[in-house]
């Protein structure tokens, strides 16, 4: 990990996590926003109550404080594959389901699905930078959807953004967490960083 511990390698992973930050803000800013959409479009109730989603991570942990940067970016990637799956999903039956009728909710699926893209590969980059390479993504496979219900799949969906909003704000954290000098390092807290 001598790389991983050079000046220019904290220097870009400090760049990176910055960078990560920023991309979550606005990923879980466009997540709102689609949300809303998605309810007015789907004719939910917003405040309905949607049970745990199969394939869908839960952004809650115990004992985060407890985690390593590398099972907070190994955790992250695995969330952030499910949900660029789980999305592509989403976008494949609002097209089957409507058609080009509603192509405002389409492109907003299709533009959080970049996003989501674009972060994963973020992370992975990350990953690499820790001197550890990103799982394959086999190791991550996806089982088929399940045939639900038109009403089902948009519980699903909500379900879906739900989590991905709750990552959005989880990702930032994490990677904040990131950026503060690991215990041992050489470096002294900032006055920002005490409690």
């Amino acid at each position: 990990m001598a790389a991983a511990d050079s000046p220019s390698a904290t220097l870009r992973r400090h760049d990176l996590c910055s960078r990560g930050i920023r991309l979550a803000g606005k990923m879980r800013s466009d997540v709102v926003d689609l949300l809303d959409t998605y309810v007015e479009r789907q004719g939910l109730d917003a405040s309905a109550s949607v049970a745990a989603v199969e394939g869908v991570p839960a952004a809650a942990v115990e004992h985060w404080d407890e985690q390593t940067g590398t099972q907070r970016l190994l955790e992250n990637l695995a969330a952030y594959r499910a949900f660029r799956t789980l999305l592509a999903q989403m976008l494949e039956e609002q097209q089957e389901q409507v058609g080009e009728a509603d192509t405002a909710l389409g492109r907003a699926l299709a533009a959080v699905l970049l996003q989501v893209s674009a972060f994963a590969y973020h992370l992975e980059e990350l990953l690499r930078l820790e001197s550890r390479g990103p799982p394959s993504e086999e190791a991550v496979g996806s089982p088929s959807p399940p045939h639900l219900g038109l009403f089902e799949r948009k519980m699903r969906g909500l379900g879906v953004l739900r989590e991905l909003a709750q990552w959005a704000v989880r990702s930032a954290r994490d990677l904040r967490q990131l950026t503060k000098p690991s215990p041992g390092s050489s470096s002294a807290p900032s006055p920002a960083d005490s409690p």
